[in-house]
């Protein structure tokens, strides 16, 4: 998201822009809202992706109410092809590029991009989560989660204090929510880790300071912390008046598919998930070669 973050800003992107983008963004990806759909459950599914969009608009009028420097000219538009790059995007507007591909090549660059790249992405981290996941609801009591993020003001204001340094991506957070909620934490104290884990992170904050500057920077993190402690109150506030038991509910949605489709499903994710695993994995064990010089001049040979 950084990345991308940088590059809205070098493209002409205000701060209010940037701040929005790096709100809602990692809530509102379909590979979020499909894994929050199969482990969470249908309230919290729609919830999410809705407060994120409500936060990252109040952080993005807030920054450009307070710092507002207004860009001259129009941005310049990217017309580079979507399939392939076959055009460099200066040259060659949609109407010209769209007829270089047939509906066959669109269809097989989508699902390569969401197949391959999307999922390529986030895999580790999925997995990582599954694993959080399964620790804490082997190892840590009932007892201790209802105590101290059964819900209220209270349990809200500490998950910030976990939520906001931890590094954790939107699709690792969403299997540690469910596992938090299979434990006692109450929907609007994981709603809570789901907004502040990815939108920040203690790692982040120094490039925040150097895209947005400390005082944007400071706004951002007040805001998210403000909107997600209310939408989390509001959550909780939701699940009381409808009478409905959070345990009782999280991972239902997906019972509604046959065991047969989802057992397939589940070997298709696996297939998908080597390659890309071997990747990552062969990035990290690789090293550079070495390369020595003595910083002696080279001998030439008298032929």
């Amino acid at each position: 998201m950084l990345p991308a973050a940088t590059l809205l800003k070098k493209k002409g992107a205000n701060k209010g822009a940037i701040s929005a983008f790096l709100i809602s963004t990692p809530e509102s990806g379909i590979d979020s809202i499909a894994i929050s759909f199969a482990l969470l459950d249908p309230i919290m599914t729609v919830l999410r992706p809705v407060a994120a969009f409500l936060t990252a608009i109040g952080a993005g009028f807030l920054e450009n109410f307070i710092d507002w420097k207004k860009k001259e000219g129009p941005l310049p538009l990217n017309l580079s092809c979507p399939v392939d790059n076959c055009c460099d995007g200066t040259d060659c507007p949609p109407e010209v590029h769209a007829r270089h591909h047939t509906l066959l090549d669109k269809v097989g660059a989508g699902l390569r991009f969401g197949l391959l790249e999307v999922w390529g992405d986030i895999v580790l981290w999925f997995f990582a989560g599954l694993l959080v996941a399964g620790g804490i609801v082997a190892l840590i009591p009932d007892a201790f989660m209802e105590r101290w993020l059964g819900g209220g003001f209270s349990s809200m204001v500490m998950m910030l204090v976990v939520g906001i340094p931890l590094y954790i991506c939107a699709s690792a957070s969403t299997p540690v929510a469910a596992a938090l909620i299979l434990k006692g934490v109450s929907p609007g104290t994981a709603l809570v880790f789901l907004l502040v884990g990815p939108a920040t992170n203690i790692t982040s904050l120094s490039v925040l300071m150097g895209i947005l500057g400390k005082r944007s920077t400071l706004r951002y993190l007040f805001v998210v912390s403000v909107f997600a402690v209310c939408m989390g109150l509001g959550l909780d506030a939701l699940y009381h008046f409808l009478g409905i038991v959070p345990r009782a509910v999280i991972g239902k949605a997906a019972e509604s598919i046959p065991s047969s489709v989802k057992m397939a499903g589940a070997l298709l994710l696996l297939g998908l998930s080597i390659r890309p695993v071997l990747i990552r994995i062969r990035k990290k064990i690789r090293r550079p070669p070495l390369n020595f010089r003595s910083g002696f001049p080279e001998m030439k040979s008298p032929h």
